[in-house]
Order: C-alpha cells, then structure tokens, then sequence
C-alpha cells in the first residue's frame, strides 16, 4: 500500500540531472515530496540530523565529487538508522563493475539515466512501485537492473 505521500531524495551533482529529474516526477502520477542535493556529503550530513524526516527512497549518482554515490550506499547500509531505506542507483555508467559493485553493497536498484524525458518518467514510475515491492515481498536480484 503506497503513503499518501513518499519522500524521495536525490544526490546528484549535475544540476541539470537534477531539475529533469524533478521535472519528470512533475508529470508522474503519484503525490510524493521529493529533496535534492548536490553532492554525498549534503545528503549525509541531512541523513545524520535525527530532526529529519527519513526518506522512502534514495537516488544516489555514482559519479559525485566530494562524497560518491558508492560511499553514501556503504554509509547508508553500515548505519543502523538508516540501513533500511530502499536505494536507487541513478548513473550514466553502464559498467559491469558499478553494477555488480553497488548490488553487493546493497542498492536495491540500478538505473541507467535515460536520454529521453518519457523514458525517465516510465522508468521513475516502475522504481516507485518496485521500492513498496521490496517492502512487501523481499529484495529480489532478477529486479535488480532497471532495463530500459
């Protein structure tokens, strides 16, 4: 059963990224609350404030100075007030290495950003739906790469 509302956050550097990634969740069909930031240490620094709202999801670039993506998921899964919250990995790599890498340490998803906007929408649709299947169902490694 969805929330009447799901947080979402994104850490991405790319402030382009970030404003298509907004734009897209603009026009899809769910009420959600969605917080950006601009690198890993923002994001974990907002994760660290117990005043804050948890999230329901996290996308995460793999590709980030300051802090990556990678080191946020390690972060994320090593802290017990965190550890649980559904990560989507959301990067241009198509590498076999980041994708094997970042399943091991525990995304629950790897999405490959699309060049198109109705692609992005689509894919962003089917990763909410999947975050509550993880919930109900359990983590399943068929469902692990987000085919485009």
């Amino acid at each position: 059963m969805h929330p009447t509302s799901i947080h979402i956050m994104l850490a991405d550097d790319d402030e382009d990224d970030r404003l298509v990634f907004q734009e897209a969740f603009e026009e899809v069909k769910i009420k959600y609350n969605l917080t950006t930031f601009s690198d890993g240490n923002r994001l974990m620094h907002h994760l660290a404030d117990d005043n804050n709202p948890l999230p329901d999801i996290i996308f995460l670039d793999l590709n980030m100075p300051r802090k990556s993506g990678m080191e946020c998921l390690k972060e994320i899964r090593t802290n017990e007030r965190i550890k649980d919250i559904s990560v989507a990995i959301y990067s241009t790599s198509s590498s076999e290495k980041d994708i094997e890498d970042t399943f091991v340490a525990g995304a629950n998803v790897y999405i490959q950003k699309p060049n198109d906007f109705d692609e992005l929408k689509r894919i962003l649709t089917n990763v909410i739906h999947i975050n509550w299947q993880y919930i109900i169902d359990g983590f399943n490694k068929d469902s692990f790469i987000l085919s485009l």
